[in-house]
């Protein structure tokens, strides 16, 4: 069977899980009333069936490809953009004024669930230009706003980010690329960016790079680092795609997958750029899109773990084996563990998504530090179920799913990616045990709390289930104040494993809402049940892991680990 959008689920956990009425009980989103999200999620669900996933495959078998310099997409792509665009589904949370449709951030992130699910290497494109268009609004004076985001909102133009060097990678302040003032509040922009997706395309007239560089008087490391808007065309004086700007396409990078996604190598040969947010403001402005993009592509690893489940399990009632293997016991712990976590990863995501657009329309402090604490659980634990239930596709599928023409491994193979762009997992991990926890814990501790209330309530409804959750988020409680009282060194060598265990504890804690709301032996308790009893019990295991410290990593040199 072809992929089918999950909007009946992404509808569930919004009603039932993670509420959207309180944000749209909110001035700022009072239009998200309950009917608006529904149409808009069966809507966007069409497009995904109907336009998006039949080019899936397709962009695989046939890449794009660089011609005398252009970039042509993979077939079918120009024109599933166009409907992408022409619908309005590239800003769904973007400012009204502008031309997006003001909506929040939480409806986009479900729209974007289904997109990367249907076909995540053509949902990359307005994904950047999401993100791109946060950090304008965000960052940009008026005039720029005015210009860009309504083209980039539209579709008519694309946007990217521009931050890795063959040199700088996760070091983003050993950059070298240069800005010169041109003397009419212009700069000329030289270097070589890597890695860069979508950074050329005939699916838009114009594409928008954001790209880092440093002016003059710039000081070393990321504190020198400013950013600059470089669009492939110089707009004209009617805001129309003018003069070629100098920059070009060097070369495609040959992927492990994502292959209908060009990834570019892009050289700046004198650029004329723009200063986003003043000189020296770079990677504030820059954090604003990957922070949006980070959150994002927690969100593409579920929406690939939902398609390369529906595979999966397609399979295993169709392919017989004595019996159709979906009845063989082992089979059934596979796909009832896949889609365990699918459900925990996405009431992640649409938690941290929902915290966003509360700081966003209240600007309470508390919210804005829950979105904070969220971001790297959300975009870690998306992308490693991501990772997780493809891989699992895979060995449902047998000997099959190491053929390529199944296109199970395809999924895994997209997927890939995700742990390691817009900061690896283990980034991620260090930022939540590092400058997430700089407030002493304190957002953690409110979570954990709320946890723990709303087990010890459950405990009269469903008793076995609310006392593993309970017991669970205590002992991550303890051990986040034993963490908090630690080093560095010693935070970071446990940073993963401590992030696992919280995601697993939010996972049960999401499951426990979603049975109490299907009720005592409802498909949704019976589910619960397998995370609860099955998977929950791992994150005892991690939190051993992550008081383990530095000393025994370092206890091994280089040599030892070497030889």
């Amino acid at each position: 069977m072809p992929y089918r959008s999950p909007v009946a689920e992404l509808q569930f956990i919004l009603d039932k899980v993670v509420p959207l009425a309180p944000v749209a009980a909110t001035a700022k989103f009072a239009e998200a009333t309950g009917d608006t999200v529904e149409a808009i999620l069966t809507e966007a669900g069409r497009l995904c069936d109907e336009v998006m996933a039949p080019l899936h495959r397709n962009g695989d078998l046939h890449p794009a490809r660089l011609e005398n310099g252009v970039v042509r997409s993979s077939p079918g792509f120009r024109d599933a953009y166009r409907q992408i665009a022409e619908g309005g589904w590239v800003s769904v949370a973007g400012p009204a004024e502008h031309g997006g449709m003001g909506l929040p951030l939480t409806v986009a992130i479900a729209v974007n669930d289904m997109m990367a699910g249907a076909n995540l290497a053509l949902q990359l494109n307005p994904l950047l230009t999401q993100g791109q268009i946060d950090a304008l609004e965000h960052h940009a004076s008026e005039e720029i706003k005015a210009l860009y985001i309504p083209k980039l909102a539209s579709g008519e133009w694309s946007g990217t980010m521009n931050l890795t060097e063959p040199q700088a990678g996760s070091d983003v302040g050993a950059l070298r690329s240069k800005a010169e003032p041109n003397g009419d509040g212009t700069y000329a922009v030289t270097g070589q960016k890597i890695f860069i997706s979508w950074g050329d395309g005939d699916v838009t007239s114009n594409v928008c790079h954001l790209v880092l560089a440093r002016l003059p008087d710039g000081v070393p490391g990321t504190k020198g680092i400013s950013l600059f808007l470089v669009p492939k065309y110089i707009p004209d004086e009617n805001g129309n795609p003018g003069v070629a700007n100098s920059l070009k396409v060097v070369s495609l990078e040959h992927k492990m997958g994502l292959h209908g996604s060009p990834t570019c190598v892009m050289s700046f040969e004198g650029a004329t750029g723009w200063l986003i947010d003043g000189p020296n403001k770079g990677m504030a402005a820059m954090f604003t899109m990957m922070n949006n993009a980070r959150l994002n592509v927690g969100v593409q690893g579920i929406g690939v773990a939902e398609a390369a489940y529906q595979k999966a399990s397609d399979y295993a009632r169709e392919r017989v084996q004595f019996a159709p293997i979906i009845q063989h016991a082992d089979v059934r712990r596979m796909l009832a563990e896949m889609k365990a976590e699918i459900f925990a990863a996405r009431s992640i995501a649409l938690a941290c998504a929902v915290a966003i657009d509360m700081a966003q329309a209240t600007g309470d402090d508390a919210q804005k530090a829950r979105a904070a604490l969220l971001t790297p659980i959300a975009k870690a634990y998306g992308t490693e179920t991501g990772m997780k239930v493809s891989d699992t596709g895979i060995q449902i599928h047998g000997g099959m799913g190491f053929i390529e023409e199944t296109g199970a491994a395809q999924f895994y193979r997209d997927v890939r990616v995700t742990a390691i762009y817009e900061g690896t997992n283990g980034i991620q991990a260090m930022d939540l045990v590092g400058r997430k926890m700089m407030d002493g814990g304190a957002a953690a501790f409110r979570l954990l709390q709320e946890v723990e209330d709303e087990a010890a309530a459950a405990r009269t409804t469903l008793p076995d289930l609310a006392g593993a959750v309970w017991d669970a988020a205590e002992s991550l409680r303890e051990h986040t104040e034993w963490l908090v009282a630690q080093g560095h060194q010693d935070r970071f060598a446990g940073a993963v494993p401590y992030l696992n265990a919280f995601a697993l504890v939010l996972g049960g804690h999401f499951h426990l809402r979603a049975a109490l709301a299907g009720g005592a032996g409802s498909a949704r308790a019976k589910l619960a049940a397998i995370y609860i009893r099955r998977l929950l019990p791992r994150a005892a295991a991690c939190l051993t892991e992550a008081k383990e410290g530095a000393a025994g990593l370092y206890a091994l040199s280089e040599e030892d680990l070497l030889s």
